[in-house]
């Protein structure tokens, strides 16, 4: 993929946008849709590493939540199916300290597919995102969000893979819009156009895109070397003013993300959020990635877009170093992300 000649931190904050959405991720997995936050505090304490699951999780409702598969072509639970429709069972309680969820699991074939395309090519995307999803065993996470059990449902009923996205309106739609930006090289044309291919996919909503198309604006400014608050007003203004940031940010966090917008996964109230916690913390990417976690609802969607924002404002060598080697795809990521330029070496 060719790439523009940018300033000399360009590479490392590209670099940055990748690893920020997987740290964002992984950091918040183990108190995902933790929506009491009394019981988040009795069972994690404050999250501040990168820690392991376990059960019961007290808020989730997986035990009312179904999918069927018609044939073999839609099944995509295997041996998770057994834990859904029971009571306290925590969404990924199979993952390990430093584990990602399956949205971004599933950036590492998009990341595999432009590294030997060297553009988006959602055929391409397709074929891994099939093989993945239908291959058991591939992620270990029990939970698979909605939008992948509608695609699966229509790609069983040999519906064209291109037409199998539904209409979905959550935050889990921006999950690889970090990786997209990245690995255009920070060209917003570029990164425009991979994310008006590829979110459809799975997430048809103009909502899921306008605020998609918001965050390129605002990330391949940041990793250029503008300001990410000034930005983030600028090109965020749709969906955060300074208004709102002057005054949520007198407040505690667990006020703004609890009464002024919901914790939860809606992209009306989700995408605000993200934007008012990368706002505040613009200075400070460890900070930041810690009150996403803590706060709950779907943190972790909500991590990977703020570790992006974060990560095009902060160089990879300074973010922090226990996160990064402990990371589980973290060799994956320094292999498949060395075309990017600048990553540290492992500690």
């Amino acid at each position: 993929m060719s790439r523009p000649s940018f300033p000399q931190e360009l590479p490392t904050r590209l670099a940055s946008l990748v690893w920020g959405s997987f740290l964002g991720d992984a950091l918040a997995m183990p108190v995902h849709w933790y929506y009491d936050r009394a019981a988040l505090r009795r069972d994690y304490g404050v999250v501040r590493d990168l820690v392991a699951p376990r059960n019961p999780h007290p808020d989730s409702i997986l035990w009312r939540s179904t999918y069927t598969p018609a044939n073999s072509r839609g099944d995509i639970l295997h041996d998770q199916a057994e834990y859904w429709g029971q009571r306290g069972i925590h969404y990924h309680q199979f993952l390990r300290a430093g584990d990602n969820t399956l949205n971004l699991q599933l950036a590492c074939p998009l990341i595999e597919s432009l590294n030997t395309c060297g553009r988006y090519d959602p055929d391409d995307y397709l074929r891994r995102y099939l093989d993945f999803m239908l291959t058991p065993g591939r992620h270990r996470d029990t939970y698979v969000e909605e939008c992948h059990r509608k695609f699966f449902t229509a790609y069983a009923r040999g519906t064209d893979p291109r037409r199998c996205g539904g209409s979905d309106i959550h935050i889990g739609g921006l999950a690889h819009v970090g990786t997209l930006v990245a690995f255009s090289g920070g060209d917003a044309a570029i990164a425009r156009d991979g994310v008006r291919q590829h979110l459809p996919l799975t997430h048809r909503s103009p909502e899921v895109l306008t605020a998609a198309e918001a965050m390129v604006r605002i990330l391949t400014a940041v990793v250029r070397g503008a300001d990410l608050r000034e930005t983030i007003l600028e090109f965020g203004s749709d969906w955060f003013s300074r208004r709102k940031a002057e005054s949520w940010s007198r407040e505690p966090d667990e006020v703004v993300v609890g009464q002024r917008v919901s914790p939860a996964c809606y992209m009306s109230e989700a995408f605000p959020a993200s934007l008012y916690l990368a706002w505040k913390y613009a200075d400070d990417f460890e900070a930041g990635l810690v009150a996403n976690t803590n706060l709950g609802g779907d943190n972790c969607h909500r991590g990977a877009v703020v570790g992006a924002l974060l990560g095009a404002a902060t160089p990879l060598e300074r973010l922090p170093a226990r996160w990064l080697d402990g990371l589980q795809l973290a060799p994956f990521l320094r292999q498949e992300t060395a075309g990017l330029n600048a990553f540290p070496p492992a500690h």
